[in-house]
């Protein structure tokens, strides 16, 4: 609908012909229409196509509530706010209510008495998709009233009602999130008892506030996100809770590199501003990016590193943009008109790892910064053996066997690069092969 005919009291919207549908219903019968349409769903989600989002949409077509479990960094919370897709545009409610009240089913006193006393005047607003997601990191002090609502003796005080009024509620994040999506990240974090809390919306469809003689029958998909090693470790999902979601869905990382790279490629910050219009060209080797994501592929499976806490995706974003940076700071410094990013920029760029691993006793032993080396030499030769392979180097090997060395400063010109290199017979060439040409 247009602004120009949207309307604006019950009766308007009664003649439109509105049809109401309960949130679950709109979200599956959105995604079918994308799914014949051939629509991408999740577009900003990569390596998922095969595997968790199949799995998502089995679940809303079942209109079921759903948790993502996996490590950190695996897109849960992403994928939980692009649900929003599914949503209709607009949808209609008693202006007014802190609920959401449905013009034509108000569950609350206040649009109860609205609807009593205005009848089909009564003033409704359209309240779009983005305000229909109401996200909650769970922590321990969460409390009930945080969740569901409690009772405002300032709000009872300053209408002059008794505090038994329905209302001089103050509704909780859940209620307001009445007719959308409702979301529940680190779920494990929430003590036991508010956990409890949430069995009734998800099994009877409602809820009680503070004992209250009332009933709240909310219309709301419930969603959430966990970390399944972080059930011993700082709280769990209390065996009923768990019982009443109707999917558990596990994410991962990446399987393949590509997948890794175009993560990488989408997430991390190289399209920066400059001062004034000469912005320097950014010629980033395709080889730099492999050798990056390879280091976060290895340290998945190095014994040094805690896989219970996982290395998250946002280590290979966090070093590209940390390699970039540096290569940027030297192209300042030397007033080069080409940002081209280096190996040796990688050891410049080790906060970039050290920060997102947790280290094991073997490795702490060793300490974060040698093994982040170590991950970057194993990554390199893993890399280059691969772009190598059908390149002779023999005569490359034996000149360093030889005794010969190549240093190249920190701050040498891309021009001083390419002269130095040459200095070692066929070098060059392999560089070029391997694609490090760009």
């Amino acid at each position: 609908m247009s602004n120009v005919t949207k309307p604006t009291t019950i009766a308007e919207l009664r003649s439109s012909g509105y049809q109401e549908r309960p949130v679950k219903t709109e979200l599956r019968e959105n995604l079918i229409r994308k799914l014949k349409t051939g629509e991408k769903l999740f577009p900003q989600i990569v390596g998922y196509d095969d595997s968790v989002i199949p799995q998502i949409i089995n679940a809303i077509l079942a209109e079921q509530n759903f948790i993502l479990l996996g490590l950190r960094g695996q897109a849960k919370s992403r994928i939980l706010r692009a649900l929003t897709d599914l949503l209709d545009s607009e949808i209609p409610v008693i202006a007014g209510s802190e609920i959401n009240d449905s013009p034509f089913h108000p569950i609350s006193a206040f649009g109860r008495e609205t609807v009593r006393t205005l009848g089909d005047n009564t003033p409704i607003r359209w309240l779009s998709k983005d305000h229909r997601y109401v996200e909650k990191l769970a922590t321990p002090d969460v409390t009930i009233a945080d969740l569901i609502g409690d009772l405002d003796p300032i709000k009872a005080a300053q209408s002059g009602k008794l505090l038994s009024d329905e209302l001089t509620i103050h509704y909780g994040l859940l209620p307001r999130a009445n007719r959308g999506i409702f979301a529940v990240n680190e779920l494990p974090d929430l003590a036991g008892k508010i956990q409890v809390g949430l069995f009734n919306i998800l099994q009877e469809g409602d809820i009680q506030i503070k004992g209250y003689p009332v009933r709240l029958p909310l219309d709301v998909m419930l969603v959430f996100s966990a970390n399944p090693e972080d059930y011993t470790a700082r709280g769990k999902i209390i065996t009923p809770l768990k019982d009443r979601i109707g999917a558990e869905i596990r994410t991962h990382y990446p399987k393949e590199l590509g997948q890794g790279i175009a993560i990488t490629a989408q997430e991390a910050h190289l399209d920066r501003t400059w001062p004034g219009g000469d912005k320097p060209e950014l010629g980033l080797s395709p080889i730099v990016g492999e050798v990056i994501e390879m280091i976060s592929f290895l340290a998945r499976e190095d014994r040094r590193i805690d896989k219970r806490s996982g290395v998250s995706q946002r280590l290979p974003i966090s070093l590209m943009e940390s390699v970039v940076s540096n290569a940027e700071r030297r192209a300042i410094l030397l007033n080069e008109k080409r940002i081209t990013p280096r190996l040796s920029d990688l050891y410049a760029s080790l906060p970039a790892i050290v920060g997102k691993i947790e280290l094991e006793y073997e490795g702490e032993s060793l300490g974060a910064e040698r093994i982040a080396q170590d991950l970057i030499r194993r990554s390199s030769a893993a890399i280059f053996s691969t772009r190598l392979k059908d390149i002779e180097v023999k005569s490359i090997v034996d000149t360093f066997n030889s005794g010969k060395s190549l240093s190249i400063p920190e701050l040498s010109t891309n021009g001083e690069v390419l002269t130095l290199l040459k200095k070692i017979p066929g070098l060059f060439e392999a560089g070029s092969c391997a694609g490090l040409d760009t």
